[in-house]
């Protein structure tokens, strides 16, 4: 997936300057796509050379000029003809972590059980941001009160997931933690 889709599915919610969509880039994609502002800004400028968003200068008063970014015409066709393309492969995970529990029998148990601690209280934090973005998406209605009011289903759909993925890793750590802590008493039993 191209980075202009993710940003075609953020800017699906409306309006929003480069800084707006950096910011909330992590509370609308993040759970699916992740980039940093410069990447943002850089592919929000190659999509109005592209005529899929255009850009309006909004003046402001003590602080520089932004540009509110919207989807063209052009823009929602070419998300039309996105999603009627089969995905190009299934998902794949790049972990570095992962490689580094891989090689935790030849590595620092120790510091391998830190980073899979520090991961978990990632997962943590972002699991705790997603359900206050799940409660304002609900807004005190039911799930299947919001899908059959709401006029866009698919950014809870993907926070769902989101949310799935996050309850996974912890789930993960705390058995990767009760292994690689049973791993380094038995090293430490075997090395008295």
């Amino acid at each position: 997936m191209a980075l202009r889709n993710a940003v075609m599915a953020a800017l699906l919610a409306g309006e929003a300057s480069g800084y707006d969509l950096a910011k909330g880039f992590d509370a609308t994609v993040a759970n699916f796509w992740t980039a940093t502002p410069q990447q943002l800004y850089r592919e929000l400028e190659r999509m109005a050379a592209e005529g899929l968003v255009t850009a309006r200068v909004v003046e402001q008063e003590r602080r520089p000029n932004k540009r509110l970014f919207s989807l063209t015409r052009a823009g929602r066709e070419a998300v039309r003809a996105y999603t009627a393309e089969p995905p190009a492969r299934p998902s794949v995970v790049r972990d570095e972590l992962m490689v580094k529990v891989q090689c935790a029998d030849a590595g620092d148990l120790d510091a391998v059980r830190t980073a899979v601690a520090g991961s978990m209280e990632w997962a943590a934090a972002k699991l705790a941001r997603y359900e206050r973005l799940r409660q304002r998406l609900l807004a005190g209605r039911s799930e299947e009160a919001y899908f059959a009011e709401a006029e866009r289903i698919g950014p809870y759909l993907t926070l769902l997931r989101g949310m799935s993925f996050e309850r996974e890793n912890l789930q993960w750590g705390e058995l990767a933690l009760r292994r690689l802590e049973q791993r380094a008493a038995l090293h430490k039993q075997q090395s008295e």
